[in-house]
């Protein structure tokens, strides 16, 4: 064998053994973040959520609170008092100064922070989203959706050792962006059942949405 095939035949199998170590990294990495969120039932955690669209950036701040089943407090500290609940039933979306709150039942919300209840639901990434599944230099796992029809078109994320997300990216079809900072995590905390329950201020009616 010449020297030009042996190089050209390492340089394959170093790129062959780097392809298949970057394989049993994501697989783990994959079964860690499922078996974390999996076996909680309660979450606490300080987010910053960012939305990219255009030529804008949208910067809000808080903490999120996550029960099973399907129970999730967004508490905003900026914009100071805007709440997002989600009662395992219903969604409300409440802002300061607003006189009204949609109750949108949760099969048919189409906020993006709805489907963040995933961190505690069966999360499975097999069955949520494509096998085709890629790892940047920095750890970055990224997945594509299903099916053209979600709102989103792909899903990235850092985990810490311990499995913890936190950083979530979420691309969306009209290729706005909505990424999470989480920190902080803590699993298991004492949440009483009152903290998911919307109770609107006076003067503010719930309405009912139609969708």
């Amino acid at each position: 064998m010449t020297a030009m095939k042996l190089t050209l035949s390492l340089a394959l199998l170093s790129a062959v053994i780097l392809s298949s170590a970057q394989g049993a990294d994501t697989a783990r990495t994959l079964k860690g973040v499922e078996d974390r969120y999996n076996k909680a039932q309660t979450l606490e955690v300080s987010f910053t959520q960012t939305l990219k669209e255009r030529n804008r950036n949208i910067t809000q701040k808080g903490t999120l609170f996550l029960r099973k089943p399907q129970r999730m407090l967004w508490r905003y500290s900026s914009p100071e008092g805007r709440v997002y609940v989600m009662d395992g039933k219903f969604t409300y979306d409440y802002t300061p100064g607003e006189k009204q709150v949609e109750r949108v039942p949760f099969k048919q919300t189409d906020d993006m922070r709805a489907p963040l209840a995933f961190l505690l639901g069966k999360l499975n990434f097999h069955d949520d989203f494509r096998d085709e599944v890629t790892t940047a230099a920095d750890g970055t796992i990224t997945l594509l959706a299903k099916s053209d029809k979600y709102l989103y078109s792909e899903v990235s994320f850092q985990s810490d050792p311990d499995f913890a997300i936190r950083k979530l990216v979420v691309k969306l079809q009209d290729n706005s962006v909505i990424e999470y900072r989480f920190d902080g995590e803590k699993r298991n905390p004492t949440l009483s059942d009152e903290l998911f329950k919307f109770t609107p201020p006076a003067g503010v009616q719930i309405v009912q949405a139609n969708r």
